[in-house]
């Protein structure tokens, strides 16, 4: 009896750590099936640039390619202005399969990041716990492999966004861009 108490009480506290954790990773992660080119369809976050920023964003795309070492070299190519701005990003993968790490050379803020859930040629969606000095913030990212996707997809965005304290504010369904071919825009 004691011993089961003990276990039942075991499992609770782990079940309350999960919970308190609350962002899920893609079960049987597959990295090699992530990489290519993906499309960023929504975009969630509670931190200021997107609150100032919102009324900017457009679509963009996003290539993601294996490191020989493991890691993910992730390059976004987005809109700004009447020009195409690349950012360069290094995501360095953790023990856990789906999880990566990533520290801003601009800002200094450190990235966690989390495959949440992906059928690899439809969709990817991606939560990031954003920490610096003058605070935390949520991301959540939803990736199509095309421009568009479907309802379904999109409200389970939405949904998981919520779930992760963010506000119908805060949650966008990025606007369509032409493409940009590289050396021009």
């Amino acid at each position: 009896m004691h011993a089961t108490l003990l276990g039942v009480l075991g499992l609770a506290l782990l079940g309350a750590l999960h919970a308190q954790d609350g962002v899920p990773l893609q079960t049987d992660f597959h990295q090699d099936k992530l990489t290519g080119r993906w499309y960023s369809v929504g975009l969630a976050s509670n931190s200021d640039w997107f609150k100032e920023k919102k009324h900017l964003m457009k679509m963009c795309t996003t290539d993601i390619s294996a490191t020989t070492d493991g890691n993910l070299q992730v390059t976004s190519t987005y809109p700004k202005g009447d020009r195409c701005e690349k950012r360069n990003s290094l995501y360095t993968k953790t023990d856990q399969p789906g999880r990566f790490s990533y520290t801003s050379p601009r800002w200094g803020s450190e990235h966690d990041i989390r495959v949440v859930e992906t059928n690899y040629d439809e969709y990817a969606l991606v939560a990031t716990q954003i920490s610096k000095s003058t605070g935390s913030s949520t991301m959540v990212l939803l990736y199509s492999r095309k421009k568009e996707l479907s309802p379904e997809r999109l409200e389970r965005f939405t949904q998981f966004s919520r779930e992760q304290g963010l506000t119908d504010e805060e949650i966008l369904i990025l606007p369509q861009t032409g493409e940009k071919v590289e050396g021009q825009g």
